[in-house]
């Protein structure tokens, strides 16, 4: 007999009834589907049952649950026994304790089955379904040995052999059938208490609901009897389509082929857990009880917990296909326009379907398989041939990943994806802020009404000058907004960084204009709630306050018109802070041949409002529109000669004194020569004077200045030191954890047989270039726990040799990783291995995430018993990054064909062929071959690790969805090469 291949040719058909196969009836590769009449015949074929280690079996016929535990001339085995009694026994209580005493009891017995099935069931078939633990244990106790435990064998032996048919064999079916048979049992118990439980629980609570009318009632019967039979039909269905193999997850033990889920599986996904469960509404409405319902509500969302939690992660491992990302298959235009007039001749193909394998998404109900070994299905689909006979004329190739890069761009879907520096972003958080802090406001009093209009005031001015100045400052000095674009979006290879310039520029001028309008229309608002209308205008300072008000709003427009005549859209919106190509030169005509800084004038409009409304509110607003707006000129495009910003860009082109600073310092000289004349004598004396007045107004101007540039200078460190010291706090909590977490009977080992060494790498020395393995060779004494682990921790991370005070982050190894799932133990208690009285040698390898992915000197732990006893350690080896030489395209690229692979594990299915990836014959057949210099990834941790290699080796930050939209070396090099050339200050 030749053994299957895959799980999906395991089952064949049957002629002759000594199993003889016929070869000519087995499946041809251009089968898709097979009917489910032919799937549900199972008196004319055999089924073949595979085992993790590739055994093949016949798998034998079972009986359904209901028919061997109620049948009676059905043999019971001793679980039988156990399950009639606990059925019986809730019977019994519930016709003897008293109505009020059998709700409770029923409800917690019901809560302790529900449990047993959801999280006792869902935890052991995780632990089989990762590690196939119940197969272990029973390995391990040698219940189905028949040296070490002949009792429990023979036991076992006759349980299963009663319940089974005359085709099953006990001793020919291999450990995993067995085991699988003796768990189905134990779900019996459980299953059926818990079924028996809830419908005990809801007939307690029966009762006839009072107010209503006899059709209410009678359509609630109804209803309810509507639901059940739709219960038990969903039920019976979904057993006939995946039988017990399916029911009582019997592919966590063995597989038997591909599961083909139609029928009832197409109603509604996953039926047996959700509307599988109609009947336990349909109970709820005939015993008209609402602790029946809630309770319903809660079983079922614990089912679906434990479709959650269990059944879709051990469906995904089971029957899922990893995808790469950002793979490149190529999509004809065909597919997104029209296609060509073929030969002039003016029709169109008849069909469109040349690539719907490429296009189309499979349903949930087909069931194909995939194991960790990626097996193949047998079935494989043909694409229609009509477009095949005839020569279509195509205008260009593209792939699927580079259509969604072009045309989407991390959107914002809900609130996923926010950048507040993204103008439209911003709009829409200050949209949803707004709405939801007018909704939640009570009603306030006059004067609580202004107190919240002067801080919504003063928060936009203070963010129009303050933020926004801070972030024209950080786009001066190292191109922050223009960095950051880059860092988060991906642009076209041939953009040479322009794109990113616009794009900051172009959400620069919205916010800037958005803080602008949003300042006015606040200070607006503010003077509009504290004005009261004069009840005698010519009386007192009234008539004179408002001329006044009104001609400083009437200087603000016209200086603000003026301003914008001369700069125009380039200089309203600070564009010499973005466009370097752009010609930037300073024009003093207009309003700039009077002032360097019309934009002072601003200020103006905010006396006018106070002066108008005669609030106190509105003055002190005012002020602080003075001083801020000052640091905002000062600090970034000002008169004075030594501002940054100024100097870099114009340099001795700046002039020192406006056209009306001149006037009066003129006038000023003037005025004090006459003076001097004049004064005789007393010339000297005054000429100090004067000197001691304007140098004490100098020294109160520059030190104001320094206050407050010292204020904000100091704020970001500040913040930082804060931020910093949580983090230490969380860090030391954090050890004072691990710290309880170490063995006390280390004085039964000896602690000096422990030894570990760094293998040295390629080059000979303890360099390992970031990304490559680092071995370890370890020895133990013969008697040692089976639980130990080895991790990797940066040079002086930890003061005590003893023992490790930080978490190891992922970064570690087991010594025996069959001892492990994941980060958790897989048997609660240690075990010791006692293989003779030679110590025991071993090598270790740090591969993928449990390498450090940060340059540096590090060392390596040996550690006991999953704890963090330190019994070895050795180091430091240094974690390096290789540099280009020289700054230009083919450098960068070649530095890029040896990162690459390492972050990609050096896969050959995700590494770019250029550096030994291996093609798939898919994209060999393909009239396009794939580029030589693409790649993908597994998940987006391996773009995150490129992303972190390249700022380390390059000085350049990216986002990963930035690496994942290039995914080709050439044009990762290209990027990078760009944004070093942009980013030069």
């Amino acid at each position: 007999m030749t053994v299957p291949s895959s799980p999906q040719g395991l089952r064949q058909r049957k002629i002759t009834g000594d199993g003889s196969e016929d070869s000519g009836a087995q499946f041809k590769d251009d089968e898709c589907v097979q009917s489910s009449k032919t799937h549900r015949q199972a008196n004319e074929e055999v089924v073949w049952g595979q085992t993790p280690d590739g055994e093949v079996f016949k798998v034998p016929t079972t009986h359904d649950v209901l028919t061997g535990l109620f049948h009676p001339r059905h043999p019971k085995s001793h679980l039988d026994i156990l399950n009639l009694s606990l059925l019986g026994l809730q019977l019994i209580l519930f016709y003897v304790l008293p109505r009020p005493t059998a709700k409770i009891f029923f409800l917690f017995y019901f809560v302790f089955w529900r449990a047993a099935y959801d999280a006792g069931l869902g935890w052991v078939l995780t632990k089989q379904s990762k590690r196939k633990w119940m197969v272990r244990e029973i390995q391990r106790l040698g219940w189905l040995d028949e040296k070490r435990n002949p009792a429990a064998r023979k036991w076992i032996r006759a349980q299963l052999q009663g319940k089974m048919g005359k085709d099953y064999s006990f001793d020919e079916l291999p450990l995993e059938y067995n085991t699988w048979l003796l768990f189905r049992q134990l779900v019996d118990v459980i299953l059926l208490n818990d079924f028996l439980a809830y419908c005990m629980f809801a007939f307690t609570c029966f009762r006839v609901p009072e107010g209503l009318s006899f059709p209410v009632h009678a359509l609630r019967w109804i209803g309810g009897v509507a639901l059940v039979v739709f219960n038990l039909w969903v039920k019976t269905e979904a057993h006939n389509v995946v039988k017990d193999y399916g029911w009582y997850w019997g592919d966590v033990f063995f597989q038997r082929g591909a599961l083909v889920f139609d029928g009832v599986f197409e109603l509604a996904p996953h039926p047996m857990y959700s509307v599988g469960y109609a009947g336990y509404y349909g109970l709820s409405l005939m015993v008209g009880s609402y602790p029946v319902l809630y309770v319903s509500l809660a079983a079922h969302a614990a089912q679906f917990a434990f479709l959650v939690l269990f059944e879709n992660p051990h469906i995904e491992r089971m029957y899922g296909k990893r995808k790469p990302i950002a793979l490149r298959k190529p999509v004809s235009v065909s597919e997104t326009k029209k296609v060509k007039k073929v030969n002039g001749s003016g029709q169109f193909p008849s069909s469109v379907e040349d690539n719907v394998d490429q296009l189309s998404t499979p349903t949930a109900t087909e069931g194909e398989t995939a194991t960790d070994t990626e097996t193949e299905t047998e079935c494989e689909g043909k694409a229609s041939g009509t477009l095949r006979s005839r020569p279509i004329l195509l205008e260009s190739t593209v792939s699927q990943h580079d259509l969604h890069h072009k045309y989407f761009r991390r959107d914002v879907v809900l609130l996923h994806n926010i950048d507040l520096l993204r103008s439209s972003d911003a709009m829409l958080v200050l949209l949803l802020v707004y709405v939801v802090l007018g909704s939640c406001l009570p009603g306030l009093s006059y004067h609580a009404t202004l107190v919240l209009h002067f801080a919504h005031a003063c928060a936009w001015c203070m963010f129009h000058t303050f933020g926004l100045g801070l972030l024209l400052r950080a786009q001066s000095e190292s191109k922050y907004l223009v960095r950051h674009f880059l860092k988060h979006y991906h642009y076209p290879t041939n953009d040479h960084g322009d794109g990113a310039v616009q794009e900051a520029f172009t959400n620069w001028k919205a916010l800037y204009n958005i803080s602008l309008c949003m300042t006015y229309t606040s200070l607006a608002t503010l003077a509009w709630k504290s004005y009261t209308m004069p009840l005698a205008w010519f009386e007192g300072d009234a008539l004179l306050c408002h001329t006044l008000g009104v001609l400083l709003l009437a200087l603000h427009g016209w200086a603000a018109i003026e301003s914008f005549e001369v700069l125009g859209v380039f200089g309203w919106f600070y564009g010499d802070f973005f466009m370097e190509d752009f010609p930037a030169h300073l024009e003093y005509t207009g309003i700039f041949r009077y002032l360097n800084n019309p934009e002072l004038m601003s200020g103006a409009s905010f006396l006018g409002f106070a002066l108008i409304s005669g609030s106190k509110l509105v003055g002190m607003l005012a002020v602080i529109r003075f001083i801020s707006h000052w640091w905002f000129l000062r600090t970034l495009k000002t008169d004075y000669r030594d501002s940054p910003h100024m100097r870099k860009l114009y340099g001795d082109s700046l002039r020192k004194d406006a056209g009306f600073v001149k006037v009066i310092k003129n006038v000023a000289s003037k005025n004090a020569r006459l003076l001097e004349s004049r004064a005789g004598r007393h010339a000297p004396e005054i000429r100090r004077v004067a000197k001691e007045v304007k140098g004490t107004f100098d020294k109160v101007f520059e030190e104001t200045a320094d206050v407050v540039e010292e204020f904000l200078a100091k704020s970001k460190p500040r913040i930082s030191e804060v931020m910093q010291e949580t983090k230490v706090l969380l860090q030391q909590s954090r050890e004072r954890l691990v710290i309880t977490r170490v063995a006390r009977d280390l004085s039964s080992f000896d602690t000096s047989k422990y030894k570990i060494s760094i293998v040295p790498s390629q080059s000979g020395d303890r360099r390992f270039h970031i990304g490559e393995p680092i071995k370890v060779n370890w020895q133990a004494p013969a008697r040692h726990s089976r639980r130990d682990w080895i991790g990797i921790y940066k040079v002086g991370a930890n003061k005590s040799t003893l023992v490790t005070k930080i978490s190891s982050s992922g970064l570690w190894v087991p010594v025996h990783g069959e001892e492990w799932d994941r980060d958790a133990p897989v048997n609660e208690t240690s075990r010791l291995t006692t293989l003779g009285k030679e110590p025991e040698l071993g090598v270790v390898s740090f591969e993928g995430s449990a390498l450090p992915w940060t340059i540096g000197r590090y060392e390596v732990r040996y550690h006991h018993d999953g704890k963090y006893n330190v019994l070895s350690l050795d180091g430091p080896c240094e974690v390096y990054v290789s540099k280009p030489a020289s700054l230009d395209l083919t450098s960068i690229r070649e530095c890029l064909a040896y990162i690459v692979p390492l972050c990609l594990d050096s896969d050959p299915d995700l590494i770019p062929l250029s550096c030994g990836g291996t093609q798939e014959p898919a994209d060999t057949d393909s009239a396009v071959t794939r580029d030589m210099d693409d790649f993908s990834f597994w998940s987006e941790r391996q773009a995150k690790r490129i992303c972190s290699v390249i700022k380390q080796a390059f000085g350049v930050e990216y986002a990963p969805d930035v690496v994942m939209a290039d995914a080709n070396l050439t044009a990762l090099a290209n990027r990078i090469l760009v944004s070093k050339q942009l980013l030069v200050l």
